[in-house]
């Protein structure tokens, strides 16, 4: 089980950002006091009670020349949490030996000034072992869906746990049966043995706007129950290579707040806590929940099979930039770029190729290319899909019925990768061709890829993102040819590398 406190890094190069999984890590318990606005709590307990926002009221006579403004009645999130609180659950889980990390604390230096404060709700359990192997605890939350226990929670609060134990709000624990997960969503469902049991009712993700508000309710450093308010900000919010499309709020959402419900207004779920962006571990105004819709059928699929199916339409795609659109003669600046197209997949037989651009899936305008990946998760194998393709400067119609993603890949345009070897050492190099796309960009009319090095190339300075042009002064095109070339070299090979606007020559030796 993956340490609940650590925040998964996201590299400086991509985002700038580390986005952290919203459960708690390692096991001991944390707290923190978050401060509310009095200005806004006050006036939203002066407004009348009701679980949506307050209708307007009738015109007032016009009010004089420089009169304050009426003031805006926020709604009151009271009965949500009254009603629906009852359905929300606290999890506790236990994993395997691994190394202990101060007992679960945050990963902060003794020295820090707030290690003594988190130090001071730390599971004592943490403490033991020291820092040799233990026992890993993490805590999460999540609601109840059905009466005879079915619960819903994220896949990362129950990994690799052999044990968890579920705490209702009237303080009855029950131990959980997993009935499955799904890393690729987030999604896992759980199971305890009981009856009549207070069920959190479920929205409409996709009826949600931008500016609603929603309300969180979960446990966040172990503080059962607690409640957490804000607006949308975004809704099929792509965010790295995730294939889900998040709802992103400004709710706090911290560690341990992972599998807990958000309510709209009507006390209706409509997402999971599952992610923040944070560069401290706590909560940064960005909290991304998966859409209720989502989840409801990755749990249809646990409970009636213990297992998921995903769609491929078997791309890898990037992001349209504007050089992109002008090199392409694209009106706007959106749409997936393909990259590769992996062989004998969906795609294939569709007739799409390296440089397509998919504008629109299904009537559904693909504003950036984390969106196409999205739709996979939302479809199943054996549905269609309506493609409307930009290529050779014009727009192009094709049919793909996806695949399923658990099918092994072979190897397609852009994927032949292989690793270099002569009968007694490694080159070291990981190559594909370079694509059309690329080939236009750099102005490199042949050469090889290099996706990765290693071994005797990695120690002459070869550099993943080079580009091999010839070795030992002959062109290269082809995986066979670099074979051939060092199958027949005795102990080193000259590389011509294309690296930015340079070509140089590196020696590898591979005797």
């Amino acid at each position: 089980m993956s340490n609940p406190s650590a925040v998964t890094a996201i590299t400086a190069k991509r985002l700038m950002l580390a986005l952290g999984a919203a459960g708690v890590i390692g096991g001991a318990v944390g707290a923190i006091a978050v401060n509310h606005n009095n200005a806004v709590a006050n006036t939203a307990a002066e407004s009348a009670p009701a679980i949506a926002a307050a209708p307007a009221p009738a015109p007032a006579p016009a009010a004089a020349a420089g009169a304050p403004a009426s003031t805006v009645v926020l709604p009151d999130f009271t009965r949500i949490a009254a009603q629906q609180g009852k359905a929300v659950v606290n999890i506790r889980v236990v994993g395997g030996t691994k190394t202990a990390n101060r007992g679960g604390l945050p990963n902060l230096d003794p020295s820090h000034p707030f290690y003594e404060f988190f130090r001071q709700f730390q599971d004592p359990r943490g403490e033991r072992g020291g820092d040799r192997g233990a026992p890993v605890f993490g805590a999460g939350s999540g609601f109840i869906v059905s009466p005879d226990g079915v619960i819903l929670t994220n896949a990362h609060v129950v990994q690799g746990a052999d044990e968890v134990t579920v705490k209702l709000q009237d303080r009855r624990e029950f131990r959980a049966k997993v009935l499955g997960s799904d890393p690729r969503t987030d999604v896992a469902v759980l199971k305890i043995d009981a009856k009549g049991l207070p069920v959190a009712p479920l929205g409409k993700s996709q009826s949600l706007l931008v500016g609603e508000w929603v309300l969180a309710i979960g446990s966040p450093f172990g503080l059962e129950s607690t409640v957490t308010a804000g607006v949308v900000s975004a809704t099929g919010r792509a965010i790295a290579d995730a294939s889900v499309p998040f709802i992103q709020t400004d709710v706090a959402v911290n560690p341990g707040n992972s599998g807990g419900p958000l309510f709209n207004t009507r006390g209706e779920v409509v997402g999971i806590n599952s992610q923040i962006y944070s560069m401290t571990g706590g909560y940064q105004g960005l909290s991304f929940s998966i859409p209720i819709d989502l989840a409801v059928r990755i749990k249809d699929q646990i409970v009636a099979t213990g297992k998921v199916q995903h769609a491929k339409l078997g791309v890898q795609v990037q992001e349209v930039e504007q050089a992109f659109a002008d090199s392409f003669k694209l009106e706007t600046v959106e749409g997936a770029l393909i990259s590769t197209v992996e062989r004998g997949s969906p795609a294939e037989r569709a007739g799409l190729k390296s440089g397509d651009v998919i504008r629109r899936a299904n009537g559904k305008t693909i504003g950036s290319s984390g969106e196409l990946p999205a739709m996979m998760t939302l479809s199943k194998p054996g549905d269609k899909m309506a493609l409307d393709v930009w290529r050779d400067g014009k727009l192009v119609r094709l049919d793909a019925t996806l695949g399923d993603a658990a099918e092994r890949p072979r190897r397609g345009q852009g994927q032949e990768l292989a690793e270099m070897a002569d009968n007694s050492a490694k080159l070291g190099l990981t190559l594909r061709p370079l694509e059309s796309v690329e080939r236009r960009r750099s102005g490199i009319a042949n050469g090889l890829v290099i996706e990765d090095a290693s071994g005797a190339a990695l120690i002459a300075g070869v550099e993943p993102g080079d580009v091999l042009i010839s070795v030992n002064g002959r062109p290269v095109n082809s995986v066979e040819q670099v074979r051939d070339m060092v199958s027949k070299a005795s102990k080193s090979v000259a590389l011509l590398i294309q690296r930015g606007g340079d070509k140089i020559f590196i020696p590898v030796r591979i005797g």
